[in-house]
C-alpha cells in the first residue's frame, strides 16, 4: 500500500493533533476531579517511549515531512504533567490492602521496567521508530482504561471525549503504519485489538454517563 507524501503528512499531523487533545483532556479532567486519568502502567510506558524516541534515539523521518520528534517532545511534556497528577492525587485511589509506602516506588519501578522493555523490543525488532513498542503499549493502555472504568465507582478522570480522541488518534496511526508495513501480522493484530477495546471503553463511558443522568457530550466546566 503506497500513499502520497501529502497524505502521509496529513495522517501524521492528524495523529499528533488527536493524541495531543487526548492528553490535554486527561490533564483538564484530572485537575478538575483531583485524580489522574491515565493508568499508571500505561503512563510509565508512554513517558518511557517518548523519552527514548525524543532524546535517547530520535526517530528517523523523511526530511520533507513534519519532524515527528517535535510531536514526541510535546507528548513527553504533557505526560510529565499527568505524572505530576499521579504524584499529587494518586494516593487517594490506593486500596486499603495496598501499602501506601510502596506507592511512589511502584510508579518509579513502572517507568524503569517500561524503559528497559521498550529498548529491548526496539533492539529485538530493529525498530528505532518505535512502532512495535508503541502499538504494544497502546493495546495495554486500551485494556487498562477498561480496567480503570470498572475499578472506579464514578467517572472521575474519564470522559467520552478522551476515549474518542484516543481512538481516532490510534486509528489514524494504524492507517499510517499499515501503509508502511502492510505485511506485519503482529502490527495488524494490534491495530484490531486496540480498536476493539477503544470502542468498548467508549460504549462503557457513554452508557455509564447516561445511567448517571450526565450528558456525555457536554464539556465539563
Amino acid at each position: 500500500m503506497t500513499i502520497s507524501a501529502e497524505l502521509f503528512l496529513a495522517l501524521r499531523i492528524g495523529c499528533g493533533i488527536c493524541w495531543t487533545i487526548t492528553y490535554l483532556l486527561i490533564i483538564k479532567r484530572g485537575f478538575q476531579d483531583q485524580t489522574y486519568g491515565m493508568p499508571i502502567a500505561a503512563l510509565g510506558a508512554n513517558i518511557s517511549w517518548e523519552f527514548i524516541f525524543a532524546f535517547v534515539h530520535p526517530q528517523s523521518i523523511h526530511p520533507q515531512l513534519i519532524p515527528q520528534i517535535y510531536i514526541t517532545i510535546t507528548w513527553f511534556l504533557l505526560d510529565v504533567i499527568i505524572l505530576y497528577q499521579v504524584f499529587l492525587f494518586g494516593k487517594k485511589t490506593i486500596n486499603d490492602s495496598y501499602p501506601e509506602v510502596l506507592f511512589y516506588p511502584a510508579i518509579l519501578l513502572a517507568i524503569l521496567v517500561s524503559f528497559v522493555l521498550i529498548l529491548a523490543i526496539s533492539i529485538e525488532f530493529d525498530d528505532w521508530n518505535g512502532r512495535y513498542a508503541a502499538f504494544g503499549q497502546n493495546l495495554m493502555m486500551s485494556i487498562l482504561f477498561v480496567v480503570m472504568f470498572f475499578k472506579r465507582k464514578d467517572l472521575s478522570g474519564q470522559s467520552v471525549y478522551i476515549a474518542l480522541f484516543k481512538m481516532m488518534g490510534t486509528v489514524i496511526a494504524s492507517i499510517l503504519i499499515f501503509s508502511l508495513k502492510p505485511e506485519s501480522v503482529l502490527l495488524n493484530t494490534l491495530y484490531f485489538g486496540i480498536l476493539f477495546f477503544d470502542i468498548l471503553y467508549t460504549i462503557l463511558l457513554f452508557n455509564k454517563s447516561t445511567e448517571m443522568g450526565i450528558n456525555p457530550w457536554k464539556l465539563s466546566t
